[in-house]
């Protein structure tokens, strides 16, 4: 089987979708299953977010010989060529359809919500990932024009999919309640997988480097993810007064406006640009992770925390009871107090705390990488 693979976000995303994409595609690549994915893009991004997938450019791949039984997955890269940023748009909306057609690809998988249009037409199978539909459900986190752009994309990549991926219960209600009922029979759910890299212990060494880069404080609670109001780090930022006057906050993500909401304090560091090995050591080096976000289709950053050996505290509301599991302290995105209380008792030394996170880490099993690609494999070989 030949597959596209959406690879826009993959080369050019360092966090999100860009790793749900990576960490996806090298699942896929562990099955061994004989399968050929196409990765396509508008152009080749960063290099070294390519060089965190294990694909060959097109020029180089090895073609296997017409009576060799493929049983090795492969990769391969496909850039459009397209010089301007309109026609890499348009090639990725409609015009990637004749390459999907000329390089015989059967299968084609959008992994951030989009389908190019006239893939049905063309007779290749559409899967599409939601991750979720905030800007239907909270519109006011962005611009008037750009929720109805997302949202004319949703319902013309509901008409090209034949198979919908959901990654998590939530986001497959909001699918049914938003787009229609009878897409209900498409919607598989498919949590997201994390890297390896959150569970690998880092040395002595490692960590000193990385606190030293950093400079980070000896306690802190960690957030990471784009700092926007959606996201809601100030309630973690005002919590933090109720704290010990030696625990800092520390946020890694990219800044908006919204950090000038944030109290003007020693004890909280903004940190952006950090890399994914330095970013599983920051996981490490933590007392306790927050998560206080209003809405999420699924919060991988959770995960990424259980994995690394961090307690949780998140908010209600959204999918995060769904992707923390039940031993993780979970608050009203409003309730400062609540929010203090359930980060003191995630703190070194407090009762229970090493109890949950042997069971958060227990409970987390079910999103491992390969058991989701195999998954994934599953609705590509039932289109």
């Amino acid at each position: 089987m030949t597959v596209g693979i959406d690879a826009k976000r993959i080369v050019r995303n360092g966090t999100g979708l860009g790793s749900y994409g990576r960490t996806l595609v090298n699942d896929l690549l562990r099955l061994d299953s004989g399968m050929t994915l196409r990765l396509y893009a508008p152009d080749e991004g960063r290099q070294e977010l390519r060089e965190q997938v294990t694909a060959e450019p097109e020029a180089v791949a090895a073609k296997p010989q017409p009576t060799e039984k493929a049983t090795k997955t492969t990769a391969v890269w496909c850039f459009s060529g397209r010089k301007s940023a309109l026609a890499k748009a348009l090639w990725r909306s409609r015009g990637i359809v004749k390459d999907l057609v000329r390089d015989g690809v059967q299968v084609y998988h959008g992994l951030s919500g989009e389908l190019p249009t006239g893939l049905k037409k063309a007779g290749i199978r559409g899967v599409v990932t939601i991750h979720d539909l905030i800007f239907l459900r909270h519109p006011e986190y962005y611009h008037w024009w750009d929720v109805q752009l997302y949202a004319w994309k949703f319902r013309q990549t509901l008409k090209e999919a034949d198979s919908i991926i959901a990654i998590s219960e939530r986001t497959r209600q909001d699918i049914i309640e938003l787009g229609g009922a009878e897409y209900a029979d498409r919607i598989s759910v498919i949590y997201q997988s994390f890297s390896p890299r959150f569970t690998t212990t880092a040395t002595a060494d490692q960590k000193a480097a990385v606190r030293q880069r950093w400079q980070l404080p000896a306690r802190y609670v960690l957030n990471v993810g784009t700092i926007e109001r959606r996201k809601n780090v100030l309630l973690a930022a005002e919590a933090l007064e109720l704290l010990p006057q030696d625990v800092h906050l520390v946020v890694v993500g990219r800044q908006t406006d919204y950090v000038r909401e944030l109290p003007q304090s020693e004890r909280i560091h903004l940190l952006s640009g950090v890399s994914d090995e330095d970013l599983a050591v920051i996981y490490q080096l933590a007392e306790v992770f927050a998560y206080p976000s209003r809405y999420e289709g699924f919060g991988i950053p959770i995960i990424e925390a259980i994995a690394a050996g961090l307690p949780v505290v998140a908010c209600t509301g959204s999918c995060l009871e769904e992707a923390g599991g039940p031993h993780c302290r979970y608050v009203g995105t409003d309730d400062v107090i609540g929010m203090a209380e359930a980060l003191k008792m995630s703190l070194k030394g407090a009762p229970e705390r090493e109890e949950r996170i042997r069971k958060s880490r227990e409970y987390i099993r079910r999103f491992e990488g390969t058991d989701v690609a195999a998954q994934v494999m599953q609705v590509y070989q039932k289109v």
